[in-house]
């Protein structure tokens, strides 16, 4: 083969082929040298740094210090700035006085001896006009306002239900009586409940329950058949765990009278309307009573595949087998 024509074969290029050679060439230039060119036109520049203040502050300075007339001048001047602390409102304005007390107790003149401010002092007479009260000093501590360093000046005289005499008030400074105030025994104003008998009115006595809750908690003890724990009224539909810690103190369960369902003639209808069988519960053991025969005792029901340990445990006091 004629070497002139292999080699036009492969070293001849047309006008497209051309182009794109250039454009390639061109692509691979710009990507070795278009950093570059790039660094150098951002380069950062130079950072004058304006010392000229400095030197005005310096001859400021300077001048306080030499001339006592220019410092009286700028304590005059209401142009010139400074922290007053007198003026910040965690520094009372009165003179303070530390004596002992019971923030329970105390009147509203005494706050304002120990140095609190009159939106604190209010906080605190809006918290015991409530119906709050501080039983321990740590208490006092939460109250919103009060600052830190509040709190720690006049924590140490802190005494709560006990007796405290001052010679340096008069009654006048003190409601008659408040000094002599003892702590009292406090008494519920709710009466204890049997969660078995209870009605609605009984239950919409307890803190935080209406008519609403009342009824459910009612439905859902006859659809189980009675409690057997305290612990199963929290597990009413809609209540909340916070109103049933806060009403717990104030149930109790006597002599359970539970229902209880025969799984050896029960269908699968009455069996799933139980909160804890339902139809995943009812339609197993249905099947396996058709398959092997009834149940002697309550614990053959646990020969069900789909009953864990648990569960029998929570269903078996509302289960017989006669």
């Amino acid at each position: 083969m004629d070497l002139k024509k292999i080699v036009a074969e492969y070293f001849t290029f047309t006008r497209g082929n051309r182009i794109a050679i250039l454009a390639i060439v061109f692509v691979i230039l710009g990507v070795f040298f278009l950093p570059d060119v790039i660094s150098k036109n951002s380069a950062p520049k130079e950072i004058k740094t304006d010392t000229a203040w400095i030197t005005k502050m310096k001859i400021l300075e300077q001048r306080e210090s030499n001339d006592p007339s220019f410092s009286d001048y700028n304590e005059n001047n209401s142009s010139h700035y400074q922290y007053d602390r007198k003026a910040n409102s965690n520094y009372p304005k009165n003179k303070v006085e530390l004596f002992y007390f019971d923030p329970n107790t105390i009147s509203e003149e005494g706050w304002k001896k120990l140095g609190l401010r009159d939106k604190t002092i209010g906080t605190i007479q809006n918290y015991l006009n409530k119906g709050g009260k501080f039983r321990k000093a740590d208490d006092l501590s939460r109250i919103y306002g009060l600052f830190p360093n509040e709190y720690e000046r006049i924590a140490p005289y802190i005494k709560i239900g006990t007796t405290i005499q001052s010679n340096n008030y008069t009654e006048n400074q003190y409601p008659k009586n408040e000094t002599e105030q003892t702590a009292k025994t406090y008494t519920s104003k709710y009466s204890i409940i049997d969660i078995n008998t209870a009605d609605t009115t009984a239950l919409i006595a307890l803190p935080g329950i209406g008519s609403k809750l009342s009824a459910r908690i009612i439905n859902f003890r006859d659809k189980l058949g009675g409690f057997y724990s305290v612990n199963q009224v929290g597990e009413t539909f809609g209540l909340p765990d916070s109103t049933f810690q806060r009403i717990k103190q104030y149930l109790k369960l006597e002599t359970p009278s539970l229902q209880k369902i025969n799984i050896n003639t029960a269908t699968i209808d009455e069996l799933k309307t139980h909160p804890y069988i339902r139809y995943v519960l009812a339609n197993p053991i249905v099947a396996y009573r058709n398959q092997h025969g009834n149940f002697s005792t309550i614990d053959d029901i646990k020969k069900v595949m789909v009953i864990t340990e648990d569960i029998f445990i929570r269903i078996a006091p509302y289960l017989k087998t006669q």
